[in-house]
């Protein structure tokens, strides 16, 4: 179980000159942007909670903070009781963090990256074949395996950048957008991997503008909206919030409720 309570994280905004003037988000004052204001959620063991809001809502910024890469002016965030805003060491042992900048070493192999990440994490050799072995029969990797990661297809990229996501077996799975940009066939490949971990009875959490994805996969909903958590609950209730059936009504009649 991973259980957030009450996020903030603000940046400071740059000065401005003269009085040039501009729209401003709720979020933007005090020469502050307050990028996550107030986001809750959880998310138990073999469930997947999808992460919606529109762009620039503060779902990157979220997923950064679980994953101990930014830190948080407020709140909580604990998995399994353990606490990991005070224990970012363990929590980064324990979890498996795919965000949308994640870059590839380019001049090493599919394999040779995925491999790399797991001996970081202190896998043996033996464990660490296996594992890799299990990874690219599962994301269907094997015939570009041996082919470097500058020479990839966007799809393919991303295959090895999930791989090396979860190599090390992490309790906590979290994934900024997995499959935007991809075909249908490479993001059908990891939808299919997603939904393989209620199975194995991980939490898994990822952010998506896709809403069949949400429909497919998720066990419950989080939207952010201007920084705060608009909603949390069941697909089915979130239809019911937002007043229709149609998925994609819905979330945006919960967003225009906050409006």
């Amino acid at each position: 179980m991973i259980e957030v309570t009450g996020l903030a994280k603000r940046f400071r905004l740059p000065a401005r000159k003269g009085k040039a003037a501009r729209a401003l988000d709720p979020r933007d004052h005090d020469g502050w942007f307050h990028a996550v204001r107030d986001v809750s959620f959880r998310c138990a063991p073999g469930e997947v909670l999808g992460l919606l809001g529109p762009n620039g809502a503060g779902k990157t910024t979220t997923l950064r903070l679980l994953s101990t890469a930014l830190k948080p002016d407020a709140g909580s965030i604990h998995a399994n009781g353990v606490d990991l805003l005070h224990n970012p060491l363990v929590a980064r042992q324990h979890i498996g963090f795919l965000s949308g900048s994640t870059g590839l070493y380019g001049r090493l192999t599919a394999r040779e990256n995925v491999e790399y990440f797991g001996r970081l994490h202190g896998m043996r050799p033996d464990q660490l074949k296996r594992r890799c072995d299990e990874l690219f029969d599962l994301l269907q990797m094997h015939e570009y395996g041996d082919k470097r990661a500058d020479q990839l297809s966007t799809g393919m990229k991303q295959k090895c950048s999930i791989a090396r996501t979860v190599v090390h077996q992490p309790k906590i799975v979290i994934l900024d957008e997995p499959t935007t940009g991809l075909d249908v066939m490479a993001a059908k490949v990891l939808l299919d991997f997603i939904a393989s971990y209620k199975a194995l009875g991980v939490p898994l959490i990822f952010s998506t503008h896709h809403l069949h994805e949400v429909e497919k996969l998720c066990d419950r909903v989080c939207v952010i909206n201007h920084g705060k958590t608009a909603f949390h609950g069941t697909v089915d209730a979130l239809r019911q919030l937002g007043g229709s059936a149609d998925l994609y009504d819905a979330f945006v009649g919960v967003i225009n409720r906050g409006d």
